[in-house]
């Protein structure tokens, strides 16, 4: 099992950048898929981007693709998510995802961005 905890969310201004953190306890990336979806108010849970642990891919929805970058820290077990050019339409709560190769998924307990115009 895992434990996934999110963090570096907060409160900037249109064109601003945020670089989200999403740190692992229990096992090592390496074993899983990576992803960060979000979700704002009143709508569904979507996804953002995603990184094998595995394969060292990644994958981007395109609102994300050229502004934001997943990477991964195998030293830290840390996922990251840099958030450039940010608009207030990305205003959400961001959720960390970690998917194993039979299925199991495990979710952070999200971390809120508030982008204003």
């Amino acid at each position: 099992q895992v434990q996934l905890v999110e963090s570096g969310g907060g409160l900037v201004q249109a064109g601003g950048s945020l670089r989200l953190s999403c740190a692992a306890s229990g096992r090592t990336f390496r074993d899983y898929i990576v992803g960060w979806f979000r979700q704002a108010p009143g709508k569904e849970r979507e996804f953002v981007a995603d990184i094998s642990g595995y394969e060292d891919i990644t994958s981007y929805k395109d609102f994300a693709r050229g502004r934001f970058t997943v990477s991964m820290d195998n030293a830290q077990n840390t996922v990251y998510l840099q958030m450039n050019y940010l608009k207030p339409e990305d205003t959400a709560v961001y959720y960390c995802n970690a998917r194993d190769v039979g299925g199991q998924t495990y979710w952070g307990q999200g971390t809120q961005v508030a982008v204003a115009s």
